[in-house]
């Protein structure tokens, strides 16, 4: 793929995220769908699947209420972007959990964790005598 491709398909990606997000936010009135957060989407290079990272309240929120709810409004959604994107095909959306927060928080307490190990190895470090020479008083 060209690197202009690339850029389209970027450029498209990040439209498609704003104007999803807007409608989400203004458009739709299901309830089950008020406090989700576009985060992220992705397309293929034929711009014609858009997948869109969304965030709500916790794992099992989503799986019951979220995921049903924004996929009953796919079709108002899509319906909603063609008519705000002059594209040759309006993508067809599937909607994802965007997990990448959990992962951050995840990786922080192990660095953390790590961090604290090591700083209680420095403090045991510390207070043990060393060997050699005493320094003269």
């Amino acid at each position: 793929m060209s690197k202009t491709g690339s850029n389209r398909t970027t450029r498209v990606a990040d439209q498609i995220r704003m104007e999803v997000a807007d409608i989400l936010a203004r458009k739709t009135k299901d309830p089950r769908i008020q406090l989700v957060t576009v985060t992220d989407v992705s397309m293929t290079a034929d711009l014609k699947i858009a997948r869109i990272y969304v965030t709500a309240m916790n794992r099992d929120h989503f799986e019951q209420e979220t995921k049903p709810g924004l996929n009953s409004a796919v079709g108002f959604i899509r319906t909603e972007l063609g008519r705000r994107l002059h594209l040759r095909y309006t993508p067809e959306l599937v909607f994802f959990r965007d997990t990448s927060a959990e992962r951050g928080d995840r990786i922080e307490k192990l660095l953390n964790s790590l961090h604290v190990d090591s700083d209680d190895s420095v403090a045991v470090d510390a207070q043990e005598p060393t060997s050699g020479a005493e320094t003269p008083t």
